[in-house]
């Protein structure tokens, strides 16, 4: 494994704080939050207020990002998602139900959320965008690994539990190849209490795919609710994917 450099680390973390938190800190704030030492983060936000990145009020001493760092990645949408139907159904599947709902693809051995709504029931599990979990690890996997033969699947499921760390969360070999199959023949994939207990996933294929990569239509919630609703809900996702054109 590639040691990561720590200032790229630091500056990726810091917006990524910035994102969740949706307004101005303070370097105090930011070191507290990220446990970074304050002589090292100071200089590293100077810089990036320095470049445009981050804008600071002397008044307040607060940090902000600017539109820059927007405008880094206004084009990825697009160039991912042409006009934005795929984002259009998400909305739709979202309204009717009120779960979480995301869009996945698959990275090296991970899927990973490239956009999510977050879901507005009280009980309710948070996906973070741009997060990644093993393909073993979430029925959105078991669908992406679905689009591939059984030699390359059994490869990914042999690779995906190595890049696992804790020993009881790799799955058998044989576990996950009729999981696969299952995943294959229906076009979709149902879990519950994986990857967190108490939450459940229902899962369809979208047919269409980005930068030639399957992509995953998944919705995701308290299984107490997805459970009686998951005949609903799949076929609302399926409903909802076919109105796109491949």
């Amino acid at each position: 494994m590639i040691s990561p450099v720590k200032s790229a680390v630091r500056v990726l973390e810091i917006l990524e704080y910035f994102k969740r938190e949706q307004a101005p800190r303070s370097l105090k704030d930011l070191c507290t939050a990220l446990n970074y030492p304050q002589s090292s983060s100071t200089v590293l936000l100077k810089n990036l207020t320095e470049l445009g990145y981050l804008s600071y009020d002397r008044a307040t001493r607060l940090y902000f990002p600017t539109l820059r760092v927007g405008a880094l990645g206004d084009w990825i949408s697009h160039a991912l998602f042409g006009q934005g139907e795929i984002f259009e159904i998400m909305r739709d599947a979202h309204s009717a139900t009120g779960e979480t709902v995301s869009i996945a693809l698959q990275n090296d051995v991970y899927i990973q959320y490239i956009r999510v709504v977050q879901s507005t029931h009280a009980l309710r599990f948070h996906t973070e965008e741009g997060s990644m979990r093993p393909l073993t690890l979430s029925a959105t996997g078991w669908l992406l690994m679905s689009t591939k033969d059984d030699k390359h699947v059994e490869k990914l499921v042999r690779r995906a539990n190595i890049a696992t760390p804790r020993k009881e969360d790799r799955q058998p070999l044989e576990l996950m190849m009729q999981r696969v199959a299952q995943a294959r023949e229906e076009g979709a994939a149902y879990a519950e209490n994986i990857p967190l207990l108490g939450g459940g996933t229902v899962c369809v294929l979208l047919p269409v795919t980005v930068q030639g990569r399957p992509v995953v239509l998944g919705m995701g919630g308290a299984v107490e609710r997805i459970r009686p609703n998951r005949e609903r809900y799949t076929a609302l996702l399926k409903s909802l994917a076919a109105t796109l054109k491949p």
